[in-house]
């Protein structure tokens, strides 16, 4: 039996890893074997993230005054967390591909900043690419206007001197 000072300790300890995370993956993991949890957890530790299993009175208690409250939504049965600590789109690609081999773990919902959505979410969001590649893109876009800007004033710029160029080999040719 697990004493009360125990619980309050594994309460504060979820609290604690929900205030880290980016985002919040709820997976149902009947039939499962040890060395596949063990398996998944390896994985995911690599990608920045954390595969917990709690009860699910922890998961409601612990997540009552948090953003993550819609993880309730999606608890039902033997429930496991994973705690997305950096970015969620890799943490949900080494979900799928490690779903693909191992049908008992089953993803039931994703919440990031506050907001719940289901497991075709997750199909979308292993869709896009890491996050570095998407603020490259962003990046890009911004400054696509004003290099093209720059590129138009340098233009203006570089005929005038073209032009000033041609008028000072017209005059050095007429005075010889």
């Amino acid at each position: 039996m697990i004493t009360r000072a125990k619980k309050e300790e594994m309460l504060k300890a979820l609290q604690e890893k929900l205030q880290r995370s980016e985002a919040v993956f709820i997976a149902s993991f009947r039939g499962f074997k040890v060395s596949e949890v063990n398996e998944i957890r390896r994985l995911i530790r690599e990608k920045g993230g954390e595969y917990r299993v709690y009860k699910n009175t922890l998961i409601r208690i612990g997540s009552e005054n948090t953003p993550f409250r819609a993880i309730m939504d999606y608890v039902e049965g033997p429930t496991a967390l994973v705690f997305s600590y950096k970015d969620p789109v890799e943490i949900a690609k080494v979900l799928k591909e490690f779903i693909k081999t191992h049908p008992n773990l089953q993803l039931r919902g994703l919440v990031i900043k506050g907001k719940g959505y289901d497991s075709q979410v997750i199909d979308e969001l292993v869709k896009l690419p890491p996050k570095e590649i998407l603020l490259a893109q962003l990046l890009g876009t911004i400054q696509a206007p004003l290099s093209g800007f720059v590129g138009v004033l340098s233009a203006v710029i570089r005929n005038f001197l073209y032009v000033l160029k041609a008028i000072e080999e017209k005059k050095g040719k007429g005075e010889s």
